[in-house]
């Protein structure tokens, strides 16, 4: 007997729903599952249609969700399942790589993590918004939607006003460009290569129920991988505001020891390499491991301060509470000016903060 459910979708221009759900649809994962998408507009009329029940579930960026959680205690529903995060990463559009602008090169990024990487990958370029561009050159015009922003920063590329700009793979496909770009890559092709990890949930799509809806009837829409993604991000970055989410760079990804292995073994790290394997040089466990990388950067992009683990998903609580915990406290000493102190050298001045977690 073929199981039918009334999915509404609630998309963003960097993140959209609905096409995640026909792609899922046209899988052989899929199997006998009919889903009925219907589009919505606001997370508050999706809200009303679940208590009515006019639809089963709701599928939209997790990223619409972020500062809300009370709402959607307050309509009776809660995060089900999450489909997982597939190309998180930005695009750079440009004729040529970070590395081979000129100096004093324009490069339009309206993520501000984004910026900030960029700044630390490269000096001597403008980085600079949209917002901050139009005013400068007192634009009045500049468009509002992101699809029209990314035409207008085309626009103004092929017009040698700007030499390239950064947006997400979907805008990129949205506006049927077939400019030259690049990826903004997760994983450097060297040891020592620039990495971008990707805004926060970027690329994740949340599944929202009623309270007490049945788990099996979503077990086939839902991924592990992606529910994980969900649970790891919404617990150590869902009580940040917007301002300091800004800032904020994640990854969250399952990892195969086989992978890991390989990778290590690429790069020549030994210290990984040794840690799966035993005296007898055999590997001692092949469990999924979560790689989990945050990091927040200067406004300037001098100064990073970053965090990584990679964990068995059998101690993945205890591990993120671990994580949470040393996390703060980094930010803490890192932030906080250094005192005056008398030693037997003599009396050391006092010094400002590393990095200042307000800019």
């Amino acid at each position: 007997m073929k199981e039918r459910l009334t999915v509404a979708s609630l998309d963003h221009p960097h993140c959209l729903s609905s096409k995640n759900l026909e792609g899922f649809l046209s899988s052989e994962e899929a199997g006998d599952l009919e889903l009925e998408i219907t589009p919505v507009n606001t997370l508050e009329e999706a809200f009303e249609d679940l208590k009515e029940g006019k639809v089963d579930l709701l599928a939209m960026p997790a990223r619409l969700i972020h500062g809300r959680q009370i709402e959607l205690l307050e309509a009776g529903c809660q995060v089900l399942g999450a489909r997982t995060p597939r190309r998180p990463a930005r695009f750079f559009v440009s004729e040529n790589r970070i590395w081979y602008q000129p100096k004093g090169a324009i490069i339009i990024c309206d993520d501000k993590i984004i910026r900030r990487q960029l700044k630390r990958a490269r000096r001597g370029l403008r980085i600079l918004s949209s917002k901050a561009y139009a005013s400068i050159h007192e634009i009045e015009d500049r468009p509002e939607s992101e699809d029209d922003i990314a035409r207008w920063m085309e626009t103004l590329r092929r017009n040698g006003d700007i030499d390239g700009f950064v947006t997400s793979r979907e805008v990129f496909n949205s506006i049927h460009c077939s400019s030259r770009r690049t990826v903004l890559g997760i994983d450097p092709e060297e040891r020592e290569g620039d990495r971008y990890l990707p805004v926060p949930y970027a690329d994740l799509v949340v599944l929202i129920g009623r309270t007490g809806f049945p788990r099996t009837l979503i077990q086939q829409v839902s991924e592990f991988e992606g529910e994980t993604v969900w649970w790891v991000q919404d617990n150590l970055i869902g009580g940040l505001s917007d301002a300091e989410l800004d800032k904020v760079a994640i990854l969250v990804r399952h990892r195969q020891v086989g992978a890991i292995m390989r990778q290590a073994e690429e790069f020549y790290d030994l210290t990984m390499e040794s840690v799966f394997h035993d005296t007898e040089g055999d590997t001692e466990t092949t469990e999924v491991h979560i790689e989990i990388r945050m990091e927040f950067i200067s406004d300037n992009g001098m100064q990073t301060i970053s965090i990584e683990r990679l964990v068995p998903i059998s101690i993945l609580e205890s591990s993120i509470i671990a994580l949470s915990k040393d996390w703060d406290r980094m930010l803490s000493t890192a932030s906080s000016p250094i005192p005056e102190q008398r030693t037997r050298q003599g009396l050391l001045p006092a010094k400002d903060a590393w990095i200042d977690l307000e800019k």
